[in-house]
């Protein structure tokens, strides 16, 4: 039997050999390198900028044949500031301390034993993602500073865009000396290549996938190798009875409208009931003039004709889209109550003066993150100091919360004797 070498689970199963052979040496480059193939990868990014905005031009072009939303359009536009955001977002990868070789803990056991848990990398990580080119470099820098392989697929309709910044990531790591296998994108939009990857146990150690539910629900379901991953970012806001008005404004607008598409993006706002005639009206009215449709509870639409009706799907909906819900509630109980049902335990947040309300909601919510008198798009690995993120995982077990170098690594015991021998 002829073996079709295009074939994209082949084609996978190459990549992930070449992946697997760098680990080696990629577990034990040197901190200096890894940060020159970052810091020049970023320079060649902004070389090259022209060049990724026309590549991008025609992802674009092609997204706006196909129909694609606007929110999906805007996770796959690049600008000047985004692609920066980009060469920024490597040179802050490497400016942090390598994790790669430190020591979590040590003590010494009574026989004179000195045990060490020292981290390690994880080894050879497939990402797939959707949309966001940006996630290209991204993923890149935290696996390559942390010491693993990485084998990036990203979404058909951002093929373009990523092929651009691979190809400044590329140039970085080969000029520092670094393998190449050490960050391969699959350049194929074909569909089987997922699969493939999901299907790679031995070859790759960790997936981590970032997109829609449907690839995330695809993605459990399919895979075998260990998952890392957000099923929905249905975000709160809630806004308690003792809030400054101003700041309530200010924090719900932003963490509904800045960015409407990012996972961090409130997709309900709870509002107390005693702050009914105080905030809700303003806050709705801020909602509204900035273009958002509000579909609200009875309560909330008898403060706000222009409010719609919201249904029984609403409290259990990730837009992404310049769309939200209200419901009021009672007390910082309620909203607990509320987001316990319907939330997604990604990133919730409380705007209050009152510190035993503070207090209340940042003890008793099980989120990956959780806020008090800030927005929620600060759910991001970057504001989190993290240089970048390679997601926001919901999960319990290994990572929780934004993914960075740290949370891409394992560990190991390094155990050292004088001679002992167990009795």
């Amino acid at each position: 039997m002829t073996v079709d070498l295009d074939t994209p689970e082949t084609l996978v199963r190459r990549m992930a050999e070449a992946a697997r052979a760098a680990v080696d040496r990629l577990a034990v480059a040197k901190t200096g390198t890894k940060n020159a193939a970052l810091t020049g990868a970023a320079k060649i990014i902004r070389a090259r900028q022209a060049d990724i905005l026309a590549a991008n031009a025609r992802d674009i072009a092609e997204a706006e044949r196909q129909g694609l939303s606007s929110a999906m359009r805007d996770r796959l536009l690049l600008n000047p500031a985004r692609v920066e955001a980009m060469a920024k977002g490597l040179e802050d990868v490497a400016t942090l301390p390598d994790p790669v070789g430190q020591t979590i803990a040590e003590w010494t056991r009574p026989n004179g034993l000195k045990i060490a848990r020292v981290r390690v990398p994880l080894g050879v990580i497939g990402v797939i993602y959707e949309s966001r080119p940006n996630v290209t470099a991204d993923a890149a820098a935290l696996c390559l500073k942390s010491g693993n392989a990485v084998i990036l697929r990203g979404g058909s309709e951002s093929l373009h865009s990523s092929q651009a910044v691979y190809d400044c990531l590329l140039a970085g790591i080969t000029a520092a000396g670094l393998p190449d296998a050490a960050v391969q994108l699959v350049p194929t939009r074909d569909r089987a290549a997922v699969g493939a990857m999901l299907k790679a146990a031995g070859l790759i150690d960790i997936i981590v996938p970032r997109g829609g539910k449907s690839l995330i629900e695809r993605v459990i379901a399919d895979s075998k190798i260990p998952v890392i991953k957000h099923l929905e970012g249905i975000c709160h806001t809630y806004v308690d009875g003792e809030a400054n008005l101003e700041m309530a404004r200010k924090i719900v607008l932003n963490a509904k409208m800045r960015r409407t598409g990012v996972c961090g993006a409130t997709e309900t706002l709870l509002v107390d009931r005693r702050a009914i005639a105080s905030h809700l009206k303003p806050i709705i009215s801020d909602l509204i003039a900035a273009g958002c449709e509000v579909r609200g509870d009875e309560t909330t639409r008898s403060i706000d004709r222009e409010v719609k009706p919201a249904t029984a799907a609403d409290w259990d909906t990730e837009y992404l889209d310049a769309i939200i819900a209200v419901k009021v509630v009672d007390g910082v109980k309620g909203a607990i109550e509320h987001i316990r049902k319907h939330g997604s335990r990604h990133t919730d947040s409380i705007v209050t003066d009152d510190a035993a309300a503070a207090a209340t909601f940042l003890n008793e919510l099980d989120s990956a993150i959780v806020l008090h008198n800030a927005s929620t798009q600060f759910a991001d690995g970057g504001e989190f100091g993290m240089g970048a993120e390679i997601g926001i995982s919901t999960d319990k077990l290994h990572a929780r919360g934004p993914v960075g170098v740290e949370q891409l690594t394992s560990y190991k015991y390094v155990v050292r004797g004088t001679g002992q021998v167990r009795p």
